[in-house]
């Protein structure tokens, strides 16, 4: 369902049966919520100083060689928006997940 890299890639899929206005049902297939993981298990890598010209996928980019792998840095620093990790002057870490 998920990209390898994707941040939903191992979650548990499930199905629950919705009712239909004509008395039918349908079945939908979803992925359970995703909690952000603890970050004791990870290593850090780096800590980076937010400039003014970082863009979170850029940072991830450089560090991590995948822009797509932003989420793995939200994780490292419990977040759950990237832009909270945009901000000039912020610290922010860079590790890779524990496995």
């Amino acid at each position: 369902m998920f990209e390898p890299n994707s941040r939903y890639y191992k979650l548990e899929t499930t199905t629950i049966a919705v009712p239909d206005l004509d008395g039918t049902s349908r079945t939908l297939r979803y992925v359970r919520r995703r909690f952000i993981p603890s970050s004791a298990g990870m290593t850090v890598l780096l800590e980076h100083s937010v400039t003014q010209s970082d863009r979170l996928d850029m940072i991830t980019a450089r560090y991590l060689g995948d822009p797509t792998l932003f989420w793995q840095v939200c994780d490292a620093n419990r977040v759950l928006h990237p832009e909270d990790l945009e901000q000039v002057g912020r610290k922010v870490t860079i590790a890779l997940p524990a496995l």
